[in-house]
């Protein structure tokens, strides 16, 4: 009996290892929970509005140009408008440089904002702390930030990949995690707050949901993509500004990367030009986003200093599980022979509340007419990740399509974030972490190879 256990045990190692040489695709059966997902109470200490009159919340900061040689504080204040002043420096007790902002407010059906302050500091060194104020006048707080490295082929970076976040308990368990893992930016694939799910899109929830965040993206920036929870068009309430929260609380550095609007740009970290695309805005032939991605891709990447290439949407182009299934098909059609002539590495998108990568296939060889319709091999495509599995409110979309499509290569349905170790401009190391593991335990990882050095290698 023993020898038969070891024989079937032996088998049992052959026959997986031969699916895995045949390239068959991994549908995870982990399943995180069976409880509901819940939205922490109000009362939550991660909700709590910071002590002192008019003290500054909800500090938020993201590159304020390209490169990160400036900075943009973003705060509010509920009690007064305060002062927009910044101080700065490389040391806590010497904050010898101020920067003046500006202040806006807006209001949405029934609620009115508080006083959101923006202010970008600038002439910031490559690669260097800074310790910075806001709140003069009445509450100061001080925070500190580390500026990415000069844009170069061999600067390595950890970002953070997160996606659809909300504010649930199960937000906050992502939150911890990336923490615990550390990272030095996070790309965020849209859908913030989710203020948008509750009664006349209460606007309150845009301000709960900065303060939990706060603890990350007042020392570390965060780079934006709008989904369509930030859309907040509702003309039965009278609201028929598209994006009207998120603009007023959110800006990015969209002039520095010759954009039009804040909704797409890109910026330049260490050894990666990031490249951020707006699913819900116009991207048909000749709008702007449209030339303004056929100039990105052709004039302003330069592979030898930022060889690695990344695209961050919302709704996904490759998607198998059957919540939101090809709502992204019409912006792939439009875009996804330019991202595989560019040679694009990674390309991240939310919307979809599970995980899922996929191999570098593409769709490229379809037209209306020849009837090649099912998505290839192909080396020089990007690795597509869905990652809208931050923790929101509206649970996890646990319902694949079955059989699992030969250009996955692994999904699951489970909360949880990503980080991505930029090593060298040959290789970075991908990693995605759901919630109930350690913070170090991953349920997926891959190395991935650059397109542009390594064209035709194998990620492993």
């Amino acid at each position: 009996m023993a020898g038969m256990g070891a024989r079937l045990v032996a088998f049992a190692a052959a026959v997986l290892a031969a699916a895995t040489c045949a390239g068959a695709g991994v549908t995870s059966e982990y399943r995180r929970k069976l409880e509901a997902t819940v939205d922490m109470p109000l009362d939550a200490d991660v909700f709590r509005v910071p002590p002192g009159y008019n003290a500054p919340q909800q500090v938020h900061i993201t590159l304020g140009d390209q490169t990160g040689t400036a900075m943009t504080v973003s705060w509010v204040t509920a009690d007064e408008l305060g002062s927009s002043t910044v101080k700065y420096g490389r040391s806590p007790d010497k904050l010898k440089r101020t920067a003046e902002g500006s202040h806006t407010l807006y209001e949405y059906f029934n609620y009115t904002s508080g006083f959101i302050h923006h202010c970008t500091l600038t002439n910031l060194q490559h690669g260097s702390k800074y310790y910075y104020a806001v709140g003069f006048g009445h509450t100061v707080r001080t925070f500190s930030f580390t500026t990415p490295p000069k844009p170069g082929p061999d600067a390595p970076f950890k970002f953070g990949l997160i996606g659809d976040l909300g504010q649930t308990f199960d937000s906050n368990s992502t939150l911890v995690h990336y923490e615990e893992n550390g990272g030095d930016a996070v790309l965020f694939m849209g859908d913030l707050s989710y203020a948008d799910n509750y009664p006349l899109h209460d606007n309150n929830r845009w301000d709960t949901w900065a303060r939990f965040v706060e603890r990350s993206v007042a020392y570390q920036p965060w780079i934006w993509t709008t989904g369509n929870h930030e859309l907040d068009f509702e003309p039965d309430l009278g609201e028929t500004t598209p994006f009207k929260p998120f603009t007023h609380r959110y800006p990015t550095p969209f002039r520095a990367a010759a954009s039009t609007e804040p909704f797409w740009y890109s910026v330049k970290i260490a050894s990666a030009h990031v490249v951020v695309l707006a699913s819900y805005s116009a991207y048909g032939k000749y709008t702007p986003q449209w030339r303004w991605l056929q100039d990105e891709l052709t004039k302003r990447v330069d592979r030898k200093v930022t060889p690695w290439l990344i695209v961050l949407m919302h709704s996904p182009w490759y998607n198998s599980n059957n919540y939101h299934y090809m709502e992204g098909e019409t912006m792939r059609v439009q875009f996804e022979q330019w991202l595989v002539d560019a040679k694009v590495d990674l390309v991240l998108a939310g919307h979809v509340h599970s995980y899922e990568r996929s191999r570098r296939f593409s769709n490229i060889d379809y037209n209306i007419v020849n009837g090649k319709a099912t998505p290839r091999p192909n080396e020089h495509a990007p690795v597509y990740v869905t990652i809208g599995d931050g923790g929101n409110i509206e649970g996890i979309a646990n319902n694949f399509s079955s059989p699992q499509p030969a250009y996955s290569a692994f999904r699951e349905a489970s909360f949880g974030h990503a980080t991505l170790e930029i090593k060298n401009r040959t290789h970075a190391y991908f990693a995605w972490h759901r919630n109930h593991d350690g913070a170090k335990a991953v349920a997926d990882a891959v190395w991935l190879t650059n397109r542009y050095w390594m064209p035709t290698a194998d990620d492993a």
